[in-house]
Parts: structure tokens; sequence; C-alpha cells
């Protein structure tokens, strides 16, 4: 999920060698390009690569109490969480970097990705997702598209996979009479299991495995990232799309939120929360006044499309014995 800063930062490495002189917030700085170089790799890569680590770590502790295991107790354990952390690190950082590769197309300078660790039991997934900093205003309306868009259509097929993988070894069993953890059934894992011979009756539930269950929470989080309130990714759909009429949009939505919550699922209360906290409103862009071809057009209807076929009104839902 892109984040959007009003600061223009140093340009990237490559650009900056071709210049014995280095432009820093409009200003003309007369130090050497080496040595700015060595002072700002470092901190570039450290952050990042001690939080993918960290974050690496906690979701492999998730998996392992996912699978019954006690890693503290027995370090071993620690293995049984590979599976649901390299396939939810996956989709994560395929999303993210579908922000990233986009974002250099249109020379937006961006941070790498941060990954966020969370906490792993008793229901913890082991992180709170990724997200990169835009470091340099978005000129135009197509490039905001483009760089909102590319992250949930990447991480989308990515999570899509995982579930796939999941399905194929998937088992229809007698719906459990005591508790369980019940989850959400959105359109495209639907259509993907009528594909795969995967259906279930009343009174019958899917088994997943890890795999399958880092893919289901990957659907999940791009239906998150795709509301379109304020700097969520479609947010800045909605804004290259409607532009300022977005503000009313994202009342809409954080109100739509909170329904849900009082109807169903209590964790809306949060996003919404979340929403208003952080900002409902997108910046404006430089430039609005790029029109759209029927390409784009494509592209943020079929944004809006993905959320539709990934959202879940009622995500997790505990069936009591």
């Amino acid at each position: 999920m892109p984040e959007e800063s009003p600061t223009t930062l140093p340009e990237d490495d490559a650009q900056a060698k071709d210049s014995p002189k280095q432009e820093t917030a409009g200003l003309i700085s007369q130090t050497p390009v080496d040595v700015a170089s060595r002072a700002v790799l470092p901190a570039r890569y450290m952050l990042p690569g001690v939080l993918f680590l960290l974050t690496l770590l906690t979701t492999m502790l998730a998996g392992a109490y996912q699978e019954g295991g006690e890693p503290f107790d027995r370090p071993a354990d620690i293995l049984l969480g590979l599976p649901f952390s390299l396939a939810l690190m996956t989709i994560l950082f395929v999303h993210e970097m579908g922000h990233y590769l986009t974002a250099k197309r249109y020379q937006v300078q961006t941070t790498l990705p941060y990954f966020i660790p969370g906490p792993w039991f008793p229901f913890g997934i082991g992180t709170f997702g990724a997200f990169i900093r835009m470091r340099s205003r978005v000129v135009q309306r197509r490039a905001l598209l483009d760089i909102g868009a590319a992250g949930p259509l990447a991480g989308f097929i990515a999570a899509l996979v995982a579930v796939g993988i999941g399905l194929h070894t998937a088992e229809v069993v007698p719906a459990q009479e005591g508790g369980a953890l019940i989850l959400g059934d959105p359109l495209a894992l639907s259509w993907l299991a009528h594909v795969m011979g995967k259906e279930t009756a009343a009174g019958e539930q899917l088994i997943i495995n890890a795999v399958g269950f880092a893919g289901w929470l990957g659907l999940f989080l791009t239906s998150v990232n795709l509301l379109p309130i304020g700097q969520l990714d479609g947010g800045h759909v909605a804004y290259a799309m409607l532009g300022k009429k977005t503000r009313i949009l994202s009342r809409m939505m954080v109100g739509i939120l909170i329904i849900l919550g009082w109807m169903g699922w209590k964790g809306w209360y949060v996003w919404a929360f979340l929403s208003i906290v952080f900002g409902r409103y997108h910046p404006p862009i430089e430039d609005e006044s790029v029109s759209f071809s029927w390409q784009d057009h494509v592209v943020g209807w079929g944004t809006f499309a993905l959320l539709a076929v990934t959202f879940m009104p009622v995500p997790f839902r505990i069936h009591l014995p």
C-alpha cells in the first residue's frame, strides 16, 4: 500500500552518478555523489531488511501455532510455520512490488517495501501487512491510477495462486460440531472452488492447508486495501477517477463500515476508526487535467470490480458448539 509524501528527496543513485552535483529539495549540494551514496544506502536498505526478517519470523511463529506446534518449547516446531509464512510474505511482497515497479516506471521516487511484524498468538497472523512510501509527488492522474491499481492486481494474482494450491489439497468434510473459526467466502474463492470441484453443500465445510489460508488472507487484505478511502490503494484509484468527488465517496464508505460492524463483523469498527484518524481524504495531485483513455477507464473500473469479488461483509465468524 503506497503512502504519499509531498517532500521531494534526492534522485536515485543511478541518475545521481551522471552529475557531480545532487539536487535536494530544490537546493544544490556540493557533496560528492560517492560520499552521499555511502551515507544514504545503508539506511535505505537496513530498516526494510530488518523489518522483513522480523516479519518472516513472526509469520513463521504464527504458522507454527496454527499447525499445533510449540516453537518456544520445541524450537524445531517453528519450521511448521514455513509454508504459511512464505506464502503470505510472497503475496505481500508481490503486492508492494507492483506499486514499486510502477512508480519507478513513472519516475516517482519511493521507499523499499516496509513489512510490519505483528502478533502471532493466539489469533494473530504475524503481520499487519506492508507498505511503501512515495517520496515525491505524483504529477498526473494516470500515474496515480496505475500506481494505485498495480499493487492490488499483482497481489490478487499471487493470492489466487495460493488459494488454488490450498484448494487442490482441501478436503470437504461434515461441519464440525465443536467450536471453529469460519472464514468468509468471497466471490473469487467461490468461483475458483467451483472450477476445481471443491464446492460445499449444506452441512459441509472445506478444510484448507496453511498455503490456502495465506491466500485467503491475501484476498481479504486486497479487499481492505481497495476501500476507496484516503491513501489506501482504493483511495488512490478513486481520486484518479473522480478527483475531489472522492470526499463524498469516502464519507459514505466510512459510514458503510460502521453499519457492517453493527450488523456483522466488529472489526469493521476498527477500520472505520483508522480511516478517520489517518485521513479520509486524498491529497491533491499537481495536474488533474489529463484526460483518461478507454484503457485507463478499464483499469480503474476493473480495480473496483476486484473489490467486489474479494470483499467479505463478514470475514471471520466463530462457530460455537
